[in-house]
């Protein structure tokens, strides 16, 4: 594990951008999972700005980590917002853009995309692999769509899972475990105060870290990357940056 720890979270979406942009140049291709949330809107902004010409998006392979069940028009929909912020910035092919169909069925969506990671990705240790997954952390540990009350998905043996917000109800779609730790690099993209106490608990191994998502990140490659603002990390005893 690599802690990387800026003052703000504007630095860390430029030092993450410039991570991705020499991540992808030093590839004949990128399948890249994505997640949602208010830190990768940040990061979206600054590759739209100032790498929309610098990366070769047309290598660029991008999917999703997991996805509210609404259509890819409304407000909740993480597809909605990386279109917004980033899809419709940059110069990437229609067919290099894997969307969870929200709109769809829960349970067929879940199915359906587990398929198409099986026959998109290259398959390492039998399981669809990833170049880079994305992940971000609400202030309750949950990473992807897997949330603490749920914490069992985590380890199913499927690659797709249907999961629920444990206040809203809401229905999602969710990568597992299995993808997840399967992939060559898995990065978390982490800001703001409301996550400090558990990126502390994670990060030092205290209190109820256990019951978090977010600790069973483990990829077999052992590249596991934290990006972090000061604020974010102002709880951790011992950070390497």
């Amino acid at each position: 594990m690599k802690l990387k720890i800026h003052k703000t979270k504007q630095e860390v979406a430029k030092d993450f951008s410039k991570y991705l942009a020499d991540f992808i140049a030093a590839r004949k291709e990128a399948h890249i999972a994505l997640s949602g949330g208010s830190t990768p809107k940040i990061v979206f902004e600054e590759l739209a700005a100032n790498y929309a010409n610098k990366i070769n998006w047309t290598k660029v392979h991008l999917f999703w980590g997991d996805e509210r069940c609404v259509p890819p028009d409304d407000n909740d929909s993480n597809f909605k917002m990386t279109k917004e912020y980033l899809l419709s910035r940059i110069d990437i092919p229609e067919g290099n853009i894997h969307r969870i169909k929200g709109e769809n069925k829960p349970t067929y969506e879940a199915t359906r995309y587990a398929e198409l990671l099986f026959a998109g990705l290259r398959i390492l240790r039998k399981v669809p692999h990833f170049d880079l997954v994305i992940l971000g952390m609400g202030d309750d540990g949950h990473t992807a769509s897997i949330f603490p009350h749920e914490i069992d998905l985590w380890h199913s043996k499927k690659y797709c899972v249907v999961a629920e917000h444990p206040e809203s109800g809401q229905k999602r779609i969710s990568i597992t475990g299995q993808i997840i730790n399967n992939a060559q690099e898995v990065v978390f993209l982490v800001t703001g105060k409301n996550k400090a106490e558990k990126v502390q608990e994670i990060i030092n191994e205290e209190g109820d870290y256990k019951k978090y998502p977010a600790t069973l990140v483990a990829p077999k490659s052992g590249n596991l990357l934290w990006f972090l603002d000061d604020a974010a990390a102002s709880k951790i005893t011992s950070a390497q940056s």
